[in-house]
């Protein structure tokens, strides 16, 4: 039985608006131990009851989810807006699973199992109470494993906006050093299932990015192109935070592109990060008092409530509406949520009541859109925003900079999956995979992506046994999704039973199916771009004479490089291949070669093209190395690069390697901060590595290599190929010694005489540009005790310098922190491994190890040296290399041939406009992505209907960015800027930017032609016609 707080027997009527007592067996109204099995089946049991009796005495009302679920504010009074919510990090200090399920408590209590049980029951009880989810990877989870009837009484939260959705992507993404193809997948994941799950009431419509560590301008960006009114965040550089608090300017408009209309979106700084205010931590984690009323000694109801008064005044300062939203939460709270809403709800009575007084301050529940919504609803004036939030300080000592870096083979594995995942999907929507067991797969590697993007994932601060975990994770989700790659294969080509098998140690030359012998060994090569591309490949070899042939059975030119002997003195690499066959490819889409060896000896004479460079160095004291389209000239007295040349520019540009040496403190105070995982903090200045350099020079025909030997744990090929106007750099790092107690961080340094006056330029997540200044901010002036770390910003995809003549850029191949800190310089951290903690939660020190000594990591670094004409603009090379062919092996002894009347054709694509998803999307349906990746010029225009119709077409709508919402329906909250002159005599809204296309096959051609201005991006949904099996 349950008796309403009024002592009303319940009967059919209309559920009233006061809360619920359970009345138990053992007459305990509190949720029993877990550690009962009894008591927990008890207690579950009695859940379902009130559960089933809710649904049975409340009508399945029509749905008032959104605005119409607000609750009214008062007019004349500081109306407060309590918002519960539990930040649930998807891995941090445990796994994702164990703190789903609430194991290994010695490490940090929490159990999200249980948050989202006892939330439901506490939502039930109550209609005026409400809760965000924020993380639909947990809520899946949970939401999978209920009753039909739990699942009934979530939809009915959800329809009457009681429990809401913020953020809704697959986890919490990272802000600074996620890749923006990853961050759209994710929320394409988290939303999708939201709408299938829920419909319209399930799409969030603010983001909710609490915990990242500076926020980036892609990131508003991607809202805005999903439509969302607005987002809100707890971090900023504490001057920064300072400053608004002061001026009222907590919550602006932030215009996130410089090329896109449309793109303001609003944006809230929290006040108290995102925790409740102090002293009024109601979780059970906490020891804040409760609020006792009642006839008791201990009756504090007056000083809780002038303390929460007095908290609202002050905080009320610091903004300029007569709203403001309050954060009722923290890290995994709520797993007995009786206790925090128990204790809101007097909170709340007991504040209200105070206006009979005079009091001007009314407190209810609510969600961050019912609070925008009454922002919105406003309709005064904010300030603007054009830049962004890097980087965080939360001192003068701490510049959370160090995690730009951290972790660097996660944050490559990660690309990697990213690349793997792009090509898997091409392939299954080309091959119309259809098996049940192949789209699981794929979409147990959207999963898998979706969690590496979580801000304590792929920015490497999580817990070292976290890490393995997602690795873990990860490596099982590919492994998976290679049968799908494998089918599709089949499908697409004619080898009906090839092996299509990945090698994912090509970064060190090892592939298993060439480790013996490259004999008939074909390799396929999938190109994920919409246009032909022509790329050099590499294959793990041994030293012999190869053939290499086409699908035409036309040899193909190639050359046989040795791999560096640093390389192959890895432990634990098999050295069965010593050498790489290279070999230049043109690829539409799918391509196939055969690589043969061949009987007579080769005639390679591997010691006049590959030798120490003072076998040559008689005269001079120059090494020059040079194609068609690049000239490098190296200093052979010191082994360092000297001079590059090419796109008809000559500069001095001289590398090196240097070490920041970690601050090692015991974090009591700001001033004995330690550099850690999340920090960046060095010792001094940067010592240069000047020894003298040993070289080796590789002179082929196609690549031309300078192998550099640094010390015993630093190396590093530089390399030029024939027709490609760039320098690859190839790194590797590692185990970086800590035999003397230090902590280090590694750094390459680009020095030129460019004069760059103080400014450079990094990307916004892999898109837009951002001009950096040194030692200067947009806002504030930044306190700069950490001169370094200070300057630094997160590379995800380039780093540019340049004058009115000439400019350099260095496109990386992972997430890293960058600077310059000189005119005319360039650096990027490649590596680092610190012997302190730097006490922002990890709990231990970033020493990453493996087989008993420190991690090495190896990678690319791209350098092009160019003309100056506006800003820097290499997003479609750095799309190429993101995206280069992925390379998949089998055992054959003939050449196989594509099945291309199964491709579509990409020919109608303009050369700036490239593919950035294609991919099934639900059944008979395909999702489609075009960038424009210009950042200036004119529009671009284009006809997909050869494409709609190769992918069998019946129908095409367009979407917003993340593919769940018609654009037809965009409209979102548009406000006024300061100084706009103005003031709107209604709410204004932004709606869809142009007109949506919608077609379907009987229409004509003209139908389907599509426009692109400078970084647009369009999505699509392509429902395909039915064929019957």
């Amino acid at each position: 039985m349950f008796i309403a707080s009024s002592g009303t027997l319940l009967g059919s009527k209309e559920l009233p608006h006061f809360s619920f007592h359970f009345i138990r067996l053992n007459g305990s109204d509190k949720t029993p131990p877990r550690s009962s099995a009894f008591t927990e089946m008890e207690y579950f049991s009695g859940s379902l009851a009130f559960i089933t009796l809710f649904l049975l005495n409340t009508a399945i009302c029509e749905t008032t989810c959104g605005f119409a679920a607000c609750p009214a504010p008062k007019l004349n009074m500081i109306n407060v807006h309590l918002v519960p919510h539990s930040h649930d990090d998807v891995g941090w200090l445990k796994t994702v699973d164990q703190y789903y399920y609430g194991s290994q408590n010695k490490i940090q209590h929490a159990g999200v199992q249980y948050i989202l049980d006892t939330v439901v029951e506490e939502l039930l009880k109550d209609s005026k109470r409400r809760f965000i989810q924020v993380e639909t990877f947990f809520f899946a989870k949970w939401y999978s494993e209920q009753s039909e009837t739990v699942q009934r009484a979530v939809k009915k939260l959800v329809a009457e906006g009681r429990l809401e959705f913020a953020g809704g992507a697959w986890s919490m993404n990272d802000e600074a050093t996620v890749h923006y193809q990853s961050v759209i997948d994710q929320f394409n994941l988290g939303l999708r299932y939201l709408k299938e799950t829920f419909g319209d009431c399930g799409r969030p419509t603010v983001g909710w990015q609490i915990d990242p560590f500076g926020h980036s301008r892609e990131m508003a960006s991607i809202f805005a192109q999903m439509a969302f009114n607005g987002e809100f965040f707890a971090r900023m550089d504490y001057v920064d935070k300072k400053k608004r608090m002061l001026e009222l300017e907590m919550e602006m408009i932030w215009q996130s592109s410089e090329s896109l209309k449309s793109s303001n979106i609003f944006t809230g700084m929290l006040y108290n990060h995102y925790s409740a205010p102090p002293g009024f931590c109601f979780d059970i984690n906490c020891e804040d008092a409760p609020i006792i009323d009642g006839e008791s000694y201990d009756n504090n109801v007056d000083a809780r409530v002038s303390d929460f008064i007095d908290y609202v005044k002050n905080m009320s300062k610091s903004y300029r509406s007569t709203h403001i939203m309050v954060p009722m939460g923290d890290d995994f709270q709520y797993e007995d949520a009786a206790v925090n809403f128990k204790n809101m709800d007097k909170l709340i009575k007991y504040v209200n009541d105070r206006q009979s007084e005079g009091s001007q301050v009314n407190v209810f529940y609510s969600t961050p859109s019912c609070y925008l919504y009454e922002l919105h609803q406003l309709r005064q004036t904010w300030p603007n925003k054009t830049e962004d939030f890097f980087p965080y300080s939360s001192d003068s000592h701490s510049y959370w900079t160090g995690y730009f870096t951290s972790r660097p083979t996660q944050k490559r594995f990660h690309r990697d999956g990213n690349h793997f995942f792009q090509t898997v999907k091409q392939l299954s929507v080309l091959a119309n995979l259809s098996d049940t067991q192949d789209l699981e797969d794929l979409d147990n590697l959207s999963q898998a992506m979706g969690i590496m993007q979580h801000h304590d994932a792929v920015t490497g601060t999580e817990k070292q046994a976290v890490a393995s975990d997602y690795d873990r994770m990860l490596y099982k989700a590919i492994v998976g999704a290679e049968n799908s790659a494998r089918d599709a294969l089949r499908s697409l080509t004619n080898l009906t039973s090839g092996e299509f098998e990945s090698c994912l140690e090509l970064n060190i030359s090892v592939c298993a199916l060439t480790q013996n012998t490259a004999n008939n060994v074909l390799v396929t090569l999938v190109n994920p771009l919409a246009h032909s591309s022509t790329q050099y490949v590499r294959i793990p070899a041994k030293n012999e004479n190869y053939l290499v042939t086409d699908e035409k059975g036309r040899e193909v030119f190639s050359e046989v490089v040795p791999v560096p002997w640093q390389v192959l003195a890895l432990e634990h690499r098999p050295n069965d291949t010593q050498h790489e066959l290279v070999f230049k490819a043109s690829v539409d889409k799918i391509a196939n070669f055969l690589i043969r060896v061949l009987p007579s000896p080769k005639n390679m004479a591997e010691d006049q093209v590959y030798f120490p460079v003072e076998r040559d160095q008689q005269e001079s004291q120059e090494l020059t190395v040079e194609t068609s389209l690049a000239k490098l000239t190296f200093d052979t007295t010191t082994g360092g690069l000297k001079t590059v040349e090419m796109n008809g520019i000559t500069e001095n540009i001289e590398q090196s390697f240097g070490i920041y040496k970690g601050y090692r403190g015991n974090n009591g105070e700001s001033k004995n901060r330690s550099s850690g995982a999340y920090v960046f903090r060095p010792v001094g200045d940067i010592e240069i590595l000047n020894n003298k350099l040993e070289l080796s020079f590789y002179n082929g025909s196609r690549v031309k290599e300078v192998h550099q030997h640094v010390n015993e744990w630093i190396s590093q090929v530089i390399r030029i190929y024939e027709d490609v106007n760039r320098v690859e750099f190839e790194w590797l790092v590692g185990p970086i010694p800590t035999d003397d107690e230090v902590g280090k961080e590694i750094v390459t340094r680009f020095s030129s005489n460019i004069s760059s006056m103080g400014k450079f330029y990094t990307d916004s997540n892999g898109r837009e540009l951002l001009e950096r200044e040194r030692n200067q901010r947009e806002h504030f002036v930044p306190d700069m005790s950490e001169a370094i770390s200070g300057n630094y910003y997160p590379v995800t995809g380039q780093i540019s310098l340049q004058d009115e003549q000439k400019r350099i850029t260095l496109l990386n191949d992972r997430a890293q922190g960058g600077s310059s800190l000189k005119d005319g310089e360039l650096e990027l951290m490649l590596h680092r491994r610190l012997l302190n903690d730097d006490a922002f939660g990890v709990g231990e020190a970033l020493n990453e190890t493996q087989y008993g000594t420190g991690l090495i990591a190896r990678g690319k670094i791209s350098l092009i040296l160019d003309a100056a004409s506006g800003k820097p603009n290499q997003r479609l090379v750095q799309h190429q290399l993101d995206q280069h062919f992925w390379k998949f092996f089998s055992k054959s002894n003939g050449v196989a041939s594509v099945n291309r009347h199964l491709i579509p054709d990409f020919y109608d694509f303009p050369k700036s406009v490239e593919l950035l998803s294609l991919e099934p999307y639900s059944k008979d349906q395909i999702l489609m992505r075009v960038e424009n990746f210009n950042t200036e010029g004119n529009v671009v225009s284009f006809n997909i209907y050869p494409l709609f119709e190769s992918l069998d077409g019946d129908q095409i709508w367009e979407t917003t960015l993340d593919g769940n919402m018609l654009l037809e329906d965009v409209k979102r909250f548009k406000f006024t800027q300061d100084g706009s002159g103005t003031i709107p005599s209604s709410a204004e809204y932004y709606y869809a930017p142009h007109n949506p296309l919608s077609a379907n096959s009987t229409m004509n051609a003209s139908a389907f032609v599509v426009t692109l201005v400078p970084m647009q991006i369009r999505t699509f949904i392509i429902q395909q016609k039915y064929i019957s099996s």
